[in-house]
């Protein structure tokens, strides 16, 4: 199972290098989820009600 990112990156005008930056809510869309695969391992994004970031395996 491969991973697509299919979202746009997100402007980021103040950084001036080239580490890839993506919109949290591209990536997880209406529900606020989104699974992330490292190796074997699956992680799970989400956007709390607060705003916040959580990433959990």
């Amino acid at each position: 199972m491969g991973l697509m990112m299919t979202g746009r990156p997100a402007p980021t005008p103040q950084l001036v290098d080239d580490t890839p930056s993506y919109d949290a809510q591209d990536l997880t869309g209406q529900d606020g989820l989104a699974r992330i695969v490292l190796k074997d391992q699956i992680y799970t994004l989400r956007i709390t009600r607060a705003g916040k970031l959580i990433l959990t395996k």
